[in-house]
């Protein structure tokens, strides 16, 4: 296990990847490159429907610095700027975006063994301020997440979060909504061998008396392939396929079927991921 409680959004992110991450219902590419000095130069391509939308990333690593430069089919500018350690276990990120000259906003985030803080602040004359720490250990933390309006005085999200991780087992509850939700993960790992796990999240709304659960499993058919599939209350049930077919390079085919009206076409999408 690392060392350290981590941040704020480390709080049930495994629960979080098993049941969502790589499940979608577009068509998506992504094809990286290098130049001969090290420049990565990423671009991406995403259909939805008869819509299609397309972003060329620029990413320039010097020493401890690493600047990220990324255009869209709309001639949006981002620029993000990275710097790793100028003390220890502290990091500097600087973003913005042209022509919303609103946007830049400078982040630090801390990691320390008993400790993981994270705070950003807008660059306008009157910024929305977020905070989150964590305190604890690799085993057990406790932590909040807020964020305040500084031009209505107002907080504008407080979350607040508990973790607890042993060995195969990762459980989470977190507070959501200013007190609105409350969100159970668990996460547990089967067999590591074939990465096999199971996970859960449930998630009660006060203020609709809603409850949503959600339960996936994933399973590695051979060391390039891996399995997945989830189901919610809701009768939507989802299954992917991913198969590694070159270091780093990824084909992903996932498909979504609702039990509760079947008679309704089956969402089907594809990604594909090359790396040299």
């Amino acid at each position: 296990m690392a060392k350290g409680p981590g941040l704020y959004s480390d709080i049930g992110k495994k629960a979080r990847d098993l049941l969502f991450k790589d499940y979608q219902s577009d068509q998506k590419f992504t094809v990286t490159t290098y130049s001969p000095t090290g420049v990565a130069i990423t671009s991406s391509g995403t259909r939805k429907g008869e819509l299609f939308v397309a972003d060329v990333n620029t990413q320039l690593k010097n020493k401890n610095i690493t600047t990220d430069i990324k255009v869209d089919t709309d001639s949006n500018l981002f620029t993000t700027i990275t710097v790793n350690e100028p003390a220890p276990g502290l990091k500097a990120i600087f973003n913005f975006k042209v022509p919303d000259q609103r946007s830049g906003k400078v982040e630090l985030q801390y990691l320390h063994d008993y400790a993981g803080i994270s705070t950003s602040v807008g660059l306008t004359a009157n910024p929305i301020v977020n905070f989150s720490g964590v305190v604890g250990t690799n085993v057990l933390a406790l932590g909040a997440d807020l964020s305040f309006d500084t031009k209505i005085g107002e907080l504008t999200k407080s979350n607040a979060g508990l973790s607890f991780t042993k060995d195969d087992l990762i459980a989470s509850l977190t507070l959501n909504d200013k007190g609105d939700a409350l969100n159970a993960a668990y996460y547990h790992v089967v067999n590591p061998l074939t990465n096999t796990a199971v996970g859960a999240e449930v998630t009660h709304r006060f203020s609709t008396n809603e409850n949503t659960l959600t339960l996936g499993t994933q399973h590695a058919l051979d060391p390039l392939t891996t399995l997945k599939a989830r189901v919610n209350n809701f009768g939507k049930t989802s299954a992917l396929i991913q198969h590694e077919w070159r270091p780093k390079s990824f084909f992903t085919i996932s498909g979504e079927v609702d039990t509760k009206a079947i008679e309704k076409s089956a969402k089907v999408g594809l990604s594909l991921v090359l790396k040299p």
